[in-house]
């Protein structure tokens, strides 16, 4: 099977550059709970990160494929965890009516002995969860629980081997543990730990490895625990998101109220019970943010194509499921949204002020329009500044090089679409307008 790049004639990279206004949100946040912040043109700006961003794109997909929604309905996805042991302990309980003691044990030595490392397991919380995440096909689980349920005879023979193994590779060695060995055992730690059989160890390498999971060849993945099972480079790159003007941030104080207490009050039972029962329930501070921010993402057409036919798809496969993982791309960028307080603050509902896509033959980012910092006073709403400086410097840029192509710009603000009609009249405008999402791509 070819691993090589399929033939594809057109752009390489597809290049997303966003504008998205917030109010007193807070989507992301340092170990103190704080907003995250750069400094950039000499002033700080929030930030939100890539990783952020990244996550609630991902999820965004993949949710929508596993609900039969978008270009990616039914198709693979992929979960990234550190309970593969756990989810094919269940997989084997649920489908198999396997013991769940016995199935996590089993799950465990499994996996354990493919190379993966667990935490301690003394630590009741974690001691069946991998050290690492491990990014791989949602029914790896049920694939793996479907080869020990068929080989169980085997793997039990071999488990207890392997346990005992273990188990002695743990105890004091040498001439003291030797003359404490039973006769005609073997001294504890002498036992050769045994290697996991080979049928099974294909088997959960091929149920761990990549497959038609769309998001891992989207996003990519590095497992450097198990040498055989490979790696993705991701076709995707996302920048982090930046406000275009200086950071302005409130600590905001919330009192929670405490509902037994005011119904005390409020039915006049308050001299019932001796407690305070005035105040609130709890107190405290929290920061928020708001800000227009710049993001930018781009997807390599080339590395998705490559990614796909490494995993095992033909290449008429491969183009259909890239086609299909682009329209979802383009619309997780402009929809989705980091979920990080969106209930108190309903930050998922955000639509951005502008987004503009293009074709190059290398990505494209336009950070450096907003080096110097938007100043709100002089040059009136930041949205709309910024939408001014970025269509201008696209078309600036692009005047400059033949291997971008003009592109579509999308906005669903109102003003923002009078500054492109303005600038569609007047023939300073780049790209074409576009009315949604799915016009975004060429």
């Amino acid at each position: 099977m070819t691993t090589s790049a399929p033939a594809f004639t057109g752009p390489q990279y597809l290049s997303l550059h966003l504008l998205e206004t917030v109010v007193a949100v807070l989507p992301v946040r340092d170990e103190n709970g704080s907003p995250k912040a750069i400094v950039y043109g000499g002033v700080e700006r929030h930030m939100i990160t890539s990783q952020a961003r990244r996550r609630a794109e991902r999820v965004h997909s993949r949710n929508r494929a596993n609900a039969g929604t978008g270009a990616l309905a039914g198709r693979t996805t992929g979960v990234r965890t550190r309970e593969w042991a756990l989810i094919t302990a269940r997989a084997l309980k649920d489908q198999h009516d396997w013991d769940l003691s016995e199935a996590i044990v089993t799950a465990r030595a499994v996996l354990e002995a493919l190379g993966l490392k667990f935490s301690d397991p003394a630590k009741k919380t974690v001691a069946n969860l991998t050290k690492v995440l491990v990014f791989a096909p949602a029914d790896a689980g049920q694939q793996i629980a479907g080869h020990i349920h068929t080989h169980r005879d085997d793997l039990t023979a071999w488990m207890e081997v392997y346990l005992k193994a273990k188990e002695g590779a743990d105890k004091p060695k040498g001439k003291k543990a030797a003359e404490t060995a039973p006769d005609g055992d073997a001294a504890p730690g002498t036992e050769k730990i045994p290697a996991l059989p080979k049928a099974t160890r294909t088997a959960v390498l091929t149920a761990l490895a990549p497959r038609d999971a769309i998001d891992i060849a989207l996003y990519g993945r590095f497992l450097a625990e198990i040498a055989e099972s490979p790696n993705v480079d991701g076709a995707i790159q996302t920048a982090h998101a930046f406000t275009v003007h200086e950071a302005e941030q409130i600590d905001d104080f919330y009192a929670a109220a405490d509902d037994a207490k005011l119904d005390r009050k409020k039915n006049a039972l308050d001299f019932l019970d001796s407690a305070d029962d005035s105040g609130a329930g709890m107190t405290g501070y929290q920061s928020l943010i708001s800000g227009t921010f710049y993001r930018h993402a781009v997807l390599d057409r080339r590395q998705l194509r490559t990614n796909l036919r490494a995993a095992g798809m033909s290449q008429p496969d491969a183009e259909a499921a890239a086609v299909a993982a682009e329209k979802e791309f383009v619309t997780a960028f402009v929809d989705a949204f980091p979920e990080a307080k969106k209930n108190s603050t309903a930050s998922t509902g955000t639509l951005p002020s502008l987004v503009l896509s293009f074709e190059g033959d290398r990505p494209f980012n336009y950070a450096a329009t907003f080096q110097n910092p938007i100043d709100e006073m002089a040059d009136g709403p930041a949205a709309h500044a910024a939408a001014r400086r970025i269509l201008a410097h696209h078309a600036f840029v692009a005047a400059r090089r033949p291997d971008i192509t003009a592109g579509r710009v999308l906005t669903y603000d109102m003003d923002t679409h009078h500054i492109i009609s303005e600038l569609a009249a007047s023939g300073a405008l780049l790209a074409k307008e576009a009315a949604t999402v799915e016009e975004l791509i060429a």
